[in-house]
């Protein structure tokens, strides 16, 4: 089955901005997915001369590949009941830039920490995490080595 997803980009030349030079105009743009949701103001990274207060690609992109695993491990738990009380996740991704400015990332590391209510369900819930990883559609469609380091603890420990 087949779902389709659209966003709306937005950017438009500030006056006196030039195009033309690399160095000379706004990185800040707007996505619009759906009048429903937020417009979310973003920029390039701080690193390639974008507003270090706004999102940027590179921190979207991590913060789906850690938002999919999350909602993939929950998924997991709930086949398994095992209870997840708490969940945190401290991700990173590694962009690589080559002198040319051609750039990907070269891996991604999530180390989520959960919490659960049953201590008997601890093994089980850390190997959940593959299960999880798996499912994940975003970990499915990266072309870069994902690690996924969990901690698991329960209630009282």
């Amino acid at each position: 089955m087949q779902h389709t997803f659209k966003a709306l980009v937005n950017w438009t030349v500030n006056e006196g901005e030039q195009t033309n030079n690399p160095r000379a105009f706004s990185r800040n743009h707007t996505i619009h997915i759906s009048d429903s949701k937020p417009d979310l103001p973003v920029s390039a990274a701080k690193a390639f001369r974008g507003e270090d207060s706004l999102y940027n690609p590179e921190d979207l992109m991590l913060s789906a590949l850690a938002s999919c695993h999350l909602m993939s491990y929950l998924y997991v738990c709930a086949q398994h009941k095992v209870e997840v009380v708490k969940y945190t996740d401290n991700a990173e991704a590694f962009l690589e830039v080559e002198f040319s400015g051609r750039g990907s990332f070269s891996r991604a590391l999530l180390k989520p920490q959960v919490l659960i209510k049953e201590r008997s369900q601890i093994d089980l819930a850390k190997r959940l995490h593959q299960d999880a990883h798996q499912l994940c559609f975003i970990a499915n469609s990266c072309n870069f080595p994902i690690t996924v380091e969990a901690t698991v603890s329960a209630v009282g420990n």
